[in-house]
């Protein structure tokens, strides 16, 4: 099985070919916004933080923003500061230009007389970058270049008995294929940590695991709160989900069967291929906001709850097991999987049909969220203890 992408001089090649225009800070968000409404190709994200931050936090949000800017989905970059932020628009301009050949420009609002003029100069930028990306042809690339995150959100009792089991035999297919997977949301381990540490490549892996879980409630614990109280949401126990143990099992299913390969920080690239597990909080959106950081050129969503989201730089693919779901929220979902619920299909069966989705997606077929424009994006700061 092999895919259509755009080739980068660096990693894995683009499903997608966009021009971002990136934020330094929220003060930058709105000019992005409206210089990538004038642009066709480029697409913008709104970032809520970048400026009057601790150091860790800080850290983070530089690594979610050098993250979008060299995911393979991504032609070129035109940055937005306004000029007293943390980071300002140069130097997060430099550290993109140390990691990537991608062209990249940069503006300050402070430096060239305001939103207006800003916003004039970095549409004439991202106008030239959509142009010369539009030039560049797609070529035939194996599925062994394909990195696939896995998120699941707004739970309910058919997500772990149908939905994620299919997306866990998708992951499978795709990981024999050379593909890579990457599951995240670590607080949803805890409970279901030991049947997953089962998995690691590695003794080394199994531990890490292990204590990736047990100082996630340590820290938690230390400002005087407990996972396991806010975990199941009142959504999830709606749908039919009591515990937070009940819903990790399910929740680690998705994430296949075959050997972990490596566990990562929120937002950093991996380095090895095949299943990986990302260590994020458990919020779906900051999750899926720091797979695509890592690299993931599509995510696969699975909820049995519904959500609208979406990603400006990564297609979301979001299925369903639950079959009045997709009835209420078909503009929103992609896929149908309730026929494992209802004793027609096999969750294998799916998880194959589920292949042919991610590789038509790969291919440039849209999501809904992608054809309605819609970008989530949440950077998890918690600020470290010493």
């Amino acid at each position: 099985m092999s895919f259509w992408g755009y080739r980068r001089a660096e990693g894995r090649p683009g499903i997608r070919n966009h021009v971002l225009i990136l934020p330094t800070c929220a003060c930058g968000s709105e000019s992005c916004r409206v210089v990538a409404s004038q642009v066709r190709g480029a697409v913008n994200i709104i970032f809520n933080t970048g400026c009057s931050d601790v150091a860790a936090n800080t850290e983070m949000s530089q690594k979610v923003l050098t993250g979008f800017a060299t995911n393979p989905n991504v032609y070129g970059v035109v940055i937005i500061g306004l000029g007293c932020e943390t980071v300002g628009h140069a130097q997060l301009a430099e550290k993109i230009r140390k990691m990537t050949s991608k062209p990249v420009v940069d503006f300050g609002i402070q430096d060239e007389g305001g939103t207006l003029k800003t916003i004039e100069k970095a549409v004439r930028a991202a106008r030239n970058m959509a142009q010369e990306a539009g030039q560049q042809q797609k070529e035939l690339f194996p599925m062994s270049e394909f990195f696939l995150g896995i998120e699941c959100g707004g739970s309910d009792a058919t997500s772990g008995i149908a939905s994620n089991p299919a997306v866990g035999e998708a992951s499978d297919i795709l990981v024999d294929l050379g593909a890579t997977s990457m599951m995240s949301e670590s607080i949803e381990w805890i409970g279901g940590e030991h049947i997953l540490a089962k998995r690691a490549a590695t003794p080394e892996i199994h531990n890490q695991i292990i204590e990736v879980c047990r100082a996630y409630e340590k820290h938690l614990a230390g400002a005087g709160q407990d996972c396991r109280a806010g975990q199941p949401t009142p959504g999830n126990k709606a749908g039919g989900l009591s515990t937070l143990d009940e819903k990790s099992l399910g929740c680690i299913r998705k994430g296949g069967t075959r050997p972990i390969q490596e566990v990562l920080e929120q937002a950093k690239k991996p380095t090895k291929k095949g299943a990986l597990v990302m260590d994020t909080a458990g919020y779906d959106i900051s999750s899926v906001t720091s797979m695509v950081a890592a690299g993931c050129q599509a995510v696969i969503f699975t909820t049995g709850r519904g959500t609208p989201t979406g990603n400006a730089i990564a297609p979301v693919i979001k299925v369903t097991a639950n079959g009045r779901t997709y009835q209420k929220m078909e503009d929103n979902m992609d896929v149908d999987l309730s026929a494992i619920v209802r004793g027609e299909k096999t969750y294998k069966q799916m998880g194959r049909e589920l292949v042919d989705e991610i590789h038509e997606v790969a291919n440039g077929r849209l999501t809904k969220a992608e054809a309605y424009g819609f970008s989530d994006i949440a950077v998890d700061h918690v600020c470290r203890y010493v």
